[in-house]
């Protein structure tokens, strides 16, 4: 399998490997899924193996399409290889972008599709120990506190999309 991810070089969407893209911080895919439980989010803890941000706080998952994936297959497949997650429909809640210095002279610019599903209760989770170390249902409420008062513990993108683009993300359809 590649690591390289739809980015754009020179206007034109290209295959970059995924270390490349964040080293000279071009604009790439990405996808973001939200899974929510009645007035909580699922968010996890990335494991401390990852190239960038290990140990924090970030969405319920997140990644970047293969080349000629789908966002929508994207965010499946990746509810399911982070979380062991299957099942839940995921709806689209449009696009954002960002850039964001993530650490060690990588930039994140990403124009992500963002996915939001509905949990039921019960719902087993599964964390892929390479991929995420912990894994919690938090108040959304106490979700913008916690970033806005121990911001370091939490990913830029996390930040942003709560500063940013939580109406567009959280609110009922």
């Amino acid at each position: 399998m590649t690591n390289d991810i739809p980015a754009w070089v020179d206007g034109t969407l290209t295959p970059v490997d995924k270390l490349e893209a964040h080293l000279r911080g071009l604009r790439h895919k990405a996808i973001s899924v939200f899974l929510l439980r009645g007035d909580a989010v699922l968010i996890q803890r990335r494991a401390l193996g990852k190239y960038h941000t290990p140990g924090l706080w970030a969405n319920t998952c997140c990644t970047h399409p293969h080349w000629d994936e789908t966002p929508l297959g994207c965010a499946t497949r990746r509810l399911r290889e982070e979380l062991g997650i299957e099942g839940v429909a995921l709806s689209p809640r449009g696009q954002v972008e960002y850039r964001a210095d993530v650490g060690g002279g990588m930039i994140e610019h990403e124009l992500v599709d963002i996915f939001v599903g509905h949990a039921p209760e019960g719902l087993e989770i599964a964390p892929n120990p390479d991929e995420v170390m912990d894994a919690v249902w938090v108040a959304i409420d106490e979700l913008h506190r916690q970033t806005r008062e121990e911001a370091e513990r939490f990913t830029p993108w996390l930040r942003i999309y709560l500063d940013q683009h939580a109406e567009q993300i959280l609110a009922d359809p």
